[in-house]
């Protein structure tokens, strides 16, 4: 099966000439060579990089999710392929009702009639992985319960993304071995945090636990509906989710017929973004048109849980500085931040970095604040980084894929919206709460039980660590360091004496 499946892989790579990365190659050039002595008709019309896009369509849904993923690494890729990656479409027919019923009925171990009313066979909505069904829950009395959507994983897709996973791993590591850029593009590192995306989708349990998340940190919002959990009705093949009324974001004139404030909208949607970013830490990732409605009171309906993103503190302390250094053309400090991060090589000049982040974002700089993009921002950022071998971390890379559409979807629902004069408080009001004596004394809160066990185990510790030291080094070190605070000892002594005299003489 994974023969047959990397001889379908070689001929779509020859029918959309992929071949010509291997042209001039010192050891693959002949490759590239003995391929176009071959008489199969191939399109080699387009664009290099649209032929990369019509190649990953072309080898189906798992390799378009990569191409998906691999289009957010504009710190690997030059900006002409990740524009073309992520036009990707996932076009994947549904799979039969039929089936849907079997998966929860094997996953459950009982017929689809205890546990649902009216199970609607025809899917409304349908993907790689899996598809969504409309339900009720079944009461106690046979009755309709609760509105629901059922989502039922894609049969047999578990296996298909094994064999593609492997084949993507092999290509890695050719990639890696026989590329000049092999190592710097770090094929290997992108199949494996690709690898765990796919795994942590194809687990409903994870989904689940998500939503759940989200709920919890905006429970009483005015701003986020996020659909209810029912566990009893959940495993690792299906999510059971409430179901959620309302109007797809996309259809402004709609929303508009319905009375919705598109301003007020629009200034929520960037809201939501720093809240989850700043204060929670958590975020939705996949923040796309077709995975948010809009309620009948206004308020935003998060849809579809499976990828999202969660920030240390560290992350969101580089990220405000980041944004204001950013909007005050503050280029040294964002040099610099990013070398105290330990993102950028210990040897890259302040100056060097500086220079090259400032030709980029002048020209962003140079419009009215309300036409500057955010995600436009950090995507340069990120694309000046592949100069300097700066280390981008997977959970700001889907960061910045969140912020550009939150962006595009916020401007769509107003063109004039100012993002910065949104955002520019809430970054201020969270570096003030960070840096000030409330930061401090939330740290010590934090802390505190921690050093209420920590510090009385101090002395054992350190004798212990002691005792068991057999370097003559370590030894030799403590020695001098017992003298020296002996010798200090002796100085604090003689000075407390002859302050005492000096004091005693005065009061004579």
């Amino acid at each position: 099966m994974r023969i047959s499946r990397f001889f379908k892989i070689v001929s779509t790579l020859y029918r959309y000439g992929l071949d010509d990365f291997f042209e001039g190659h010192s050891r693959l050039g002949f490759v590239h060579t003995l391929l176009k002595l071959c008489p199969l008709p191939r399109d080699v019309s387009a664009p290099l990089p649209e032929r990369v896009r019509l190649a990953l369509e072309g080898l189906g849904p798992i390799f378009v999710k990569f191409g998906q993923v691999l289009s957010t690494r504009r710190d690997l890729l030059p900006p002409d392929y990740a524009d073309a990656l992520a036009q990707l479409q996932d076009r994947v027919a549904p799979f039969d009702g039929a089936l849907a019923r079997q998966v929860i009925e094997q996953s459950f171990g009982q017929p689809v009639e205890n546990l649902f009313v009216d199970f609607d066979a025809t899917p409304v909505a349908s993907a790689s992985v899996a598809q969504v069904h409309k339900a009720w829950l079944k009461q106690p009395d046979g009755s309709r319960g609760r509105e629901v959507a059922v989502k039922v994983l894609r049969p047999g897709i578990q296996p298909v993304i094994e064999q593609d996973l492997a084949l993507m791993s092999t290509l890695a590591r050719w990639v890696e071995r026989f590329f000049i850029d092999g190592k710097r593009l770090k094929p290997r590192e992108v199949v494996a945090e690709f690898d765990k995306y796919l795994h942590d989708e194809l687990d409903m349990m994870h989904e689940a636990a998500n939503a759940s998340q989200l709920r919890r940190n905006f429970t009483g919002s005015d701003m986020l509906i996020v659909p209810e959990v029912f566990y009893d009705y959940t495993n690792r093949n299906v999510l059971t989710l409430e179901w959620m009324h309302g109007t797809p974001v996309g259809q402004i004139e709609r929303l508009r017929e319905q009375g919705v404030d598109l301003s007020k909208l629009s200034r929520f949607g960037v809201e939501i973004f720093f809240t989850q970013v700043f204060r929670h830490g958590f975020f939705h990732a996949d923040m796309h048109p077709g995975n948010i409605f809009v309620a009948e009171d206004g308020r935003y309906i998060a849809l579809d849980f499976g990828i999202v993103g969660s920030l240390t503190d560290e992350d969101k302390h580089y990220l405000a500085v980041n944004f204001l250094a950013f909007f005050n053309r503050d280029y040294h400090r964002v040099a610099t931040a990013h070398i105290e991060s330990g993102w950028v090589p210990k040897e890259t000049r302040a100056e060097e970095l500086e220079a090259a982040v400032r030709t980029v974002c002048e020209p962003i700089f140079e419009k009215p604040l309300s036409e500057i993009s955010f995600g436009l921002v950090l995507l340069r950022l990120f694309e000046t980084s592949r100069r300097f071998n700066v280390e981008i971390q997977p959970q700001l890379v889907l960061l910045q894929k969140t912020l550009l559409n939150i962006e595009g979807l916020g401007r769509q629902l107003d063109p004039n919206l100012d993002l910065w004069v949104t955002a520019k408080p809430f970054l201020t009001k969270w570096m003030n709460e960070q840096m000030g004596w409330r930061g401090m004394l939330r740290t010590l809160k934090q802390e505190a039980p921690q050093w209420a066990t920590t510090l009385p185990t101090l002395p054992r510790k350190l004798n212990e660590a002691l005792s068991a030291a057999k370097s003559d080094l370590l030894v030799e070190g403590y020695i001098q360091l017992m003298r020296e605070q002996k010798r200090q000892n002796f100085l604090l002594a003689l000075i407390a004496i002859l302050l005492t005299a000096l004091l005693a003489k005065s009061l004579l």
